[in-house]
């Protein structure tokens, strides 16, 4: 399994996971130009990809379909949901709401809870190996604790610093009380919280993600995390940062 993150953050969303027999988009928040660029850089062919998971409707996740699907027609997997409020005309899509498994790869659709009318997170198993994608939720049910846990790559949302955010003067109050609640974003603080819950001696490596360019830095949210582990005393210090301005390095699981 392959992995990179092409882009995360408010302005646009999208990571290319590679499997045995597939190539696949998680999101595509950005224009078609911009995907196909990114993947280029890391010397992927845009037209091998054939299948796109959507995690939600918002524009950061979708942007960019509609000119994506014309040029390439991937698979696309979502919700009846979803696909009615990004009021998206797709072909044929594929409605996903819980498990499905092709050629080997099985993908686990798991609720998450965002200012949304619906929204999903996922994990892709394949062998031995496994990818989380969270972002964009207010918290993780505990329902799924124990599917989540100790997965070989994480893509998780640790988006604010809660102090940042309520000193921000250009944010209005109710912006803030809506990203601090169940239906919004996960701050630093709940990232840390459950990425030590979730990382065993499997895991290899962690990109936080959707970080907010005005309320956290790629310091504030290593940190969270890093002095979470220290404390619960778990050696483990592969983290990365997933960045709006470029795509990460692709990585190989």
């Amino acid at each position: 399994m392959k992995l990179c993150v092409l882009a995360s953050g408010s302005k646009g969303n999208s990571t290319y996971v590679e499997t045995e027999k597939h190539h696949i988009l998680i999101d595509v928040g950005m224009s078609c130009l911009q995907i196909e660029k990114r993947l280029k850089e890391r010397g992927i062919d845009p037209s091998m990809i054939d299948m796109v998971l959507i995690t939600h409707a918002h524009t950061d996740h979708v942007s960019g379909l509609p000119v994506f699907l014309k040029k390439y027609h991937p698979q696309v997997y979502i919700t009846e949901k979803m696909e009615k409020e990004a009021n998206l005309k797709l072909d044929s899509p594929i409605y996903i709401d819980k498990e499905i498994s092709l050629e080997g790869l099985r993908i686990f659709a798991i609720k998450t809870s965002h200012d949304t009318d619906d929204s999903n997170g996922y994990i892709l198993e394949e062998n031995d190996k496994s990818l989380v994608y969270v972002t964009d939720t207010g918290y993780v049910n505990e329902k799924y604790h124990k599917l989540l846990g100790n997965r070989s790559a994480y893509v998780f949302e640790s988006n604010h610093d809660v102090e940042r955010l309520m000193n921000n003067p250009h944010y209005p109050h109710q912006t803030k009380i809506r990203i601090l609640s169940d239906r919004g974003h996960l701050s630093n603080e709940d990232s840390s919280y459950y990425l030590s819950k979730f990382i065993g001696n499997k895991t290899e490596i962690v990109f936080l993600a959707h970080l907010s360019e005005e309320n956290n830095t790629p310091e504030l949210a290593k940190m969270s995390l890093e002095k979470e582990l220290k404390e619960k005393k778990i050696s483990f210090s592969n983290i990365q940062i997933a960045t709006q301005r470029e795509a990460t390095e692709l990585i190989t699981l």
